[in-house]
């Protein structure tokens, strides 16, 4: 990559490299542009302050080598290493790392922790993992909810960063979730392919919708434990990655996630805080895929939190 003037109060040019092939516009400029909140990212995008190759472009517009970007006038500079993030954050993500290699980082991220900065918050997994390793091409190869625990996988290097891009888009990634339901589920092993559409407006709050216009998606849900009438614990295999999917697939089928304050069922969700549940009952436990360059499997799991456990105990006891 090489760039024109680098002055943060002038325009930039940065052209686009052999290795930044296939990024996206966000994800490109949040690298770039080190230092800029997210929110304030995604206004230049909307605003059209960012030009590729002279053209406005959209967050998921993804950049051809040999690409053109305009940057404009910006104040990128943040203290470097470990110091700018407070300790309790950057010890939350650094005990949660539960494997390293030269590729990638994968963690068990806590329930509340959010993978990025923005919406007033400073610090995010990837910001605190940035500090902890500084001079690391550190990228989150997919997203979690905040509310959502689990695994969590965060790429080395643009082209362990690609690799995983690919096969998520291949649908080669399995994928798969522990979540806790609203009463006794009978559908066996469903396949739910409900379009969803995201960005409508309820209440003055953004929520994702079953809709006829929305983007395909398709989420397989198979019952692992049931507690009655009262509820099922149900494994869920992603084979699309949309915004808050299998909650509203959840509730799409009747049977709303434990604990979900956006599409969850409040009667239900009382109950379970009964039981001790103080967050979403929504857990990242495994994923697996195969590395295309060195036909190497990768399968990475995490247990469910002990929180989560102990519902799942108190329900069985019928309490």
């Amino acid at each position: 990559m090489s760039s024109g003037a680098n002055s943060p109060q002038s325009v930039r040019h940065v052209d686009v490299g052999p290795g930044e092939e296939g990024q996206r516009i966000d994800n490109f400029l949040l690298r770039v542009l080190k230092g800029v909140p997210r929110s304030h990212v995604y206004r230049l995008l909307r605003r059209g302050e960012v030009r590729v190759n002279g053209k406005r472009s959209r967050p998921e517009h993804r950049l051809v080598a040999g690409d053109t970007v305009r940057l404009p006038p910006v104040q990128t500079a943040m203290p470097e290493g470990p110091s700018r993030v407070p300790a309790a954050p950057r010890e939350a993500v650094r005990s949660a790392i539960i494997h390293e290699d030269p590729r990638m980082l994968v963690l068990d991220k806590p329930s509340g922790l959010a993978v990025h900065g923005g919406s007033g918050l400073a610090f995010g997994v990837i910001e605190t993992l940035r500090a902890l390793y500084p001079g690391e091409s550190l990228e989150l190869a997919h997203r979690l909810d905040r509310d959502t625990s689990g695994v969590l996988i965060v790429a080395r290097d643009r082209a362990s960063l690609r690799a995983v891009h690919a096969l998520l888009r291949e649908g080669n990634v399995d994928k798969r979730y522990l979540t806790l339901l609203k009463g006794r589920w009978t559908l066996g092993r469903k396949r739910i392919t409900a379009p969803l559409k995201t960005n409508l407006r309820q209440g003055g709050e953004r929520v994702v919708k079953v809709h006829e216009d929305g983007k395909e998606a398709a989420s397989t849900f198979e019952p692992v434990r049931r507690f009655g009438t009262r509820a099922t614990l149900v494994e869920v295999g992603l084979h699309t990655g949309r915004t808050h999917q299998i909650r509203v697939h959840a509730a799409f089928a009747g049977h709303p996630v434990a604990g979900d304050d956006k599409y969850g069922d409040r009667e239900f969700d009382r109950e379970m805080k009964s039981l001790g549940l103080r967050r979403m009952f929504l857990h990242a436990h495994s994923i697996a895929f195969t590395w295309p360059d060195t036909g190497r499997p990768c399968q990475i799991a995490a247990p469910l939190p002990a929180e989560l456990e102990n519902v799942l105990e108190r329900l069985a006891e019928g309490g």
